[in-house]
């Protein structure tokens, strides 16, 4: 399962903020920043840390991608 945080960044312009914003206002380090934008998974102390600095749910910020989606876009991509 793969793990998409499109949202998060979508969150972040719509709200003027960028990565470093966020890392600061959020108390998180800039190699997690990192992680997340490669797509990585992070832990879920860090993604509450994110919803508590933003003011939103898990369900604003992170997206769960299955597996049989991702098999799709290898063999059509």
């Amino acid at each position: 399962m793969a793990t998409s945080y499109k949202k998060l960044w979508k969150l972040l312009i719509d709200r003027d903020m960028k990565k470093k914003d966020l890392a600061s206002l959020a108390g998180i380090s800039s190699f997690t920043i990192s992680k997340m934008s490669a797509g990585n998974n992070v832990t879920v102390e860090v993604l509450g840390k994110i919803c508590v600095a933003l003011n939103c749910t898990l369900d604003d910020i992170v997206e769960f991608i299955p597996d049989d989606a991702e098999e799709g876009e290898k063999h059509n991509g």
